[in-house]
């Protein structure tokens, strides 16, 4: 993956995405972390994929521009995707309100929105093992 890559989404989307993010992402886009578990709500969900942001992806289904186009007409401004879960939900940093540091949020399939974590940071520490 290009820096421009991540230049580009942040360009396009008018926000700076977290360092610890873009770290991450350089060296595991695409990947599953370990452990991949997290909380959301009263109950618990995987963190299947950290999706891709290389334009060349061969696999649409992973990449972070492919999942912003499904869901930006279903969600505020504000919302970009980075992770998707086993049953096709999104984890997503929130802007709104909040230019530097993002909370990060699910969006079901049904485009319904919950809170999970005040920072990526903050997810991939309280990360577990199932």
């Amino acid at each position: 993956m290009a820096l421009s890559d991540i230049e580009r989404l942040e360009s396009m989307w008018g926000v700076e995405l977290p360092g610890d993010y873009k770290k991450v992402l350089a060296a595991h886009q695409g990947k599953t972390p370990e452990p991949c578990v997290f909380k959301v709500g009263k109950g618990a969900n995987v963190f299947s994929v950290l999706l891709t942001a290389a334009r060349d992806v061969d696999r649409a289904s992973y990449s972070i521009q492919d999942s912003y186009d499904l869901i930006r007409s279903h969600v505020p401004t504000g919302i970009y995707p980075f992770g998707k879960t086993p049953g096709g939900e999104y984890l997503c940093f929130d802007y709104e309100g909040i230019a530097h540091q993002p909370r990060i949020v699910l969006v079901t399939v049904e485009m319904s929105i919950h809170p999970v974590a005040n920072s990526f940071q903050e997810l991939m520490e309280g990360l577990y093992d199932d």
